[in-house]
């Protein structure tokens, strides 16, 4: 049996190194969630005013936290999938699974997303759109951004994931399953 080629498991590797990172950062984002959402509630029922900035920026970092957040959950094995017929499968079964999920649904879903997406996206950069309300987060376009981001970030994690499920069909297995990284509890 051939070795793997080092190329290949170091492109994995800083992929699932990135996609870690965004994952953990953006999990940040939740923090700042409960902590701006806790001052608007006390500026309007202990000082009766309210911030629209503010609740809008709740909205925008729920948003990033979702959509730069699905490449982490791709990684962390936290996706949605009929675990009853999956987790009983041999490993090269569920390699198998997993590539074609990728090449046949994942990889043409994100596709499509991005395509129907970048003129929508590309027109709010044009003229810098801002918010409808007044006294707004006046950055809609970078929200709209997320839009694109994300599907950009799930294809590259999910070439991690095709990669691996190679791996594992060609027969190497042991390596395949050091480069999984599902052990830890999902944090999103």
């Amino acid at each position: 049996m051939e070795t793997a080629s080092p190329f290949l498991i170091s492109l994995i590797k800083g992929i699932n190194r990135f996609s870690d990172w965004t994952g953990r950062f953006v999990s940040w984002f939740v923090l700042a969630i409960v902590l701006i959402t806790f001052v608007v509630v006390v500026m309007r029922y202990v000082f009766n005013t309210g911030s629209v900035f503010m609740q809008e920026s709740v909205l925008y970092f729920h948003n990033y936290v979702i959509m730069l957040g699905a490449a982490y959950a791709l990684l962390k094995g936290a996706h949605v999938r009929v675990d009853i017929f999956y987790r009983p499968m041999s490993e090269k079964k569920k390699a198998l699974v997993d590539l074609f999920g990728f090449l046949f649904l994942l990889l043409p879903t994100c596709v499509f997303i991005f395509y129907i997406a970048w003129d929508y996206v590309s027109a709010s950069w044009a003229i810098m759109e801002g918010s409808q309300e007044a006294g707004g987060v006046d950055a809609r376009y970078i929200f709209k951004t997320s839009i694109l981001l994300m599907p950009a970030l799930v294809i590259l994690q999910g070439i991690a994931e095709s990669l691996r499920a190679v791996l594992t069909l060609t027969g190497h297995q042991d390596l395949a399953k050091q480069l999984e990284d599902h052990d830890e509890e999902h944090a999103l």
